[in-house]
């Protein structure tokens, strides 16, 4: 699969409240190859500093070449993107990784928090397909919850919602919501804390439902090189898989989760 390094013109910066903004960059050759899942590595600084790029799931790509990257701000690096401005350009490699699969008839798709942003470029995929996706989406407060629920339900989603404080749908975990929403589905996927991600791959076990995780780990070159991002194989003991090349979108049974 092609990836590109570009400078990339920033369109829009968004501060959308609960320490997230949202980036929408010209990126036309990122966003013709992009596929659900997939990542960019974003220079955030200037000076090489920070040095490290920063990995980012793709969180929206449309037509006219354009794709959005939702934040979260949480140290330097991305402190250092929530001060980009319109006009200016980052420098972005990607798009990187192993995306979903959309091989589904009756797609259920569970989110938690900032782990949701790559599930809304899933959702449009399965959408274009003429799907009506469900979505399952958890965060820690309604004003977080807020900032996804209106681009799903935009794409004809049916949302059911959870919230740790219960200020808006199910008070409690995402997860509690699978046995009355999730019982017909015939595809899972998973983005977000890994206990949840864990709860729903046991879920489809048990009812035999397929089910596709995107695990978040600390990458420092996303290429496969440093060999940060190595996660057990469980089909094969002292063996070791890389989130950046052969994810971040796995099996659910292709994930040691103990």
């Amino acid at each position: 699969m092609s990836e590109f390094q570009k400078n990339c013109t920033v369109r829009r910066v968004e501060t959308l409240g609960c320490n997230l903004i949202r980036l929408t960059l010209e990126a036309p050759e990122i966003a013709g190859a992009v596929q659900p899942g997939q990542f960019v590595m974003v220079a955030c600084g200037t000076n090489r500093d920070p040095l490290l790029r920063r990995p980012l799931s793709v969180h929206w790509a449309d037509a006219e070449g354009t794709i959005q990257l939702l934040v979260r701000v949480v140290g330097r690096g991305t402190a250092a993107l929530a001060q980009t401005r319109a006009g200016e350009s980052l420098s972005l490699i990607g798009p990187l990784g192993r995306g979903f699969s959309l091989e589904a008839s009756r797609p259920c798709l569970v989110g938690g928090g900032i782990g949701a942003a790559p599930l809304l470029l899933l959702a449009q995929r399965l959408a274009e397909q003429g799907l009506k996706p469900l979505v399952l989406l958890g965060a820690a407060t309604a004003a977080e919850a807020h900032i996804l629920q209106q681009a799903f339900q935009a794409l004809g989603c049916s949302l059911a919602l959870a919230t740790d404080d219960g200020s808006l749908g199910h008070r409690g975990f995402v997860t509690e919501l699978l046995s009355a929403q999730a019982a017909q589905a015939d595809k899972l996927y998973a983005c977000g804390p890994q206990p949840m991600m864990a709860a729903v791959a046991r879920f489809g076990a048990d009812r035999g439902i397929a089910c596709e995780v995107s695990l978040e780990t600390a990458m420092a070159c996303g290429l496969g090189a440093c060999l940060g991002c190595a996660i057990p194989d469980p089909g094969q003991p002292g063996a070791y898989r890389h989130v950046c090349k052969n994810g971040p979108v796995f099996l659910a049974g292709e994930v040691l989760w103990t």
